[in-house]
């Protein structure tokens, strides 16, 4: 099975900060699969390092506020024709992202605060049907699973 996985959490330096997130769990989960590491940000043309970015009244704005919602959206639209182009069946994206969180992101304050929503490539992925995942539920323990 092919799975779309955010570079980040492969060990690509791609996040804003320029640093990855590796997640060993998520290799482990997906051995044996093809995994198809994307960086929708990077997709859209932002560099590397770049501002962080919230979601504030329906955009995606830096702290500064430069509304980036433009670039991000084009990145998602890249990732999401890579998913059906090379024939994915599942994602697993970067929980909390604007691009790739899944249930919860920071709040547009820029303190850490938590909302409930959906990254604009998790929202799309989701509106189409496809099985979203973040590394926090591949990290869930089985038992808790049950």
């Amino acid at each position: 099975m092919k799975v779309l996985v955010s570079a980040c959490l492969l060990g690509v330096a791609c996040r804003h900060d320029g640093q990855s997130k590796f997640c060993p769990a998520v290799t482990a989960q997906l051995s044996g699969h093809e995994l198809v590491p994307v960086c929708p940000e990077q997709l859209g043309g932002l560099p590397t390092p770049r501002p962080a970015c919230e979601w504030q009244q329906g955009r995606l704005k830096t702290r500064e506020g430069e509304d980036c919602t433009d670039t991000f959206l084009r990145g998602a639209q890249e990732a999401l024709r890579l998913y059906h182009l090379l024939g994915c069946e599942a994602a697993i994206l970067k929980a909390r992202s604007p691009s790739c969180g899944k249930g919860f992101l920071y709040d547009g304050t820029f303190t850490g605060t938590l909302v409930s929503g959906n990254g604009l490539l998790a929202q799309m992925m989701l509106d189409e049907g496809i099985p979203v995942y973040t590394e926090d539920e591949v990290e869930m323990p089985k038992e808790a699973a049950e």
